[in-house]
């Protein structure tokens, strides 16, 4: 967050300094976000030569961007419990589990979005 009084462009470019301190620190703690960004390197430039016109681009591109800003949350969420405890505690666990099971089906759904703007 940017600090307390900040005003017009100095809060902006604190904000980005910080949403770049956790991105940085994502890809460095969190195996399966470097595993994503690569993915999504690679993927990427598919999304721009195999979609036909803006809107089959947008919807290859947006999908794996959606799986990058899940496993970020994820990853937000995973930290507040750990910061909590490392005990074993069902609603952490449950916690742990939901955030997983966000990105499991944002993965799906950029394999139904590929499939759907491939295959049909």
């Amino acid at each position: 967050m940017a600090k307390p009084g900040e005003k017009g462009l100095r809060r902006i470019v604190s904000a980005a300094g910080y949403s770049m301190k956790g991105l940085r620190s994502c890809w460095q703690n969190e195996a399966a976000f470097r595993q994503e960004v690569l993915a999504g390197i690679v993927m990427f430039p598919l999304a721009l030569y195999l979609g036909d016109g803006g809107i089959e681009k947008a919807l290859l591109a947006g999908s794996l961007m959606l799986v990058l800003i899940v496993e970020v949350l994820n990853s937000g969420i995973e930290a507040v419990v750990d910061r909590i405890g490392h005990e074993h505690h069902d609603l952490s666990g449950l916690a742990k589990d939901l955030g997983s099971g966000a990105v499991m089906l944002s993965i799906l759904n950029a394999g139904l979005v590929w499939g759907l703007v491939l295959l049909l």
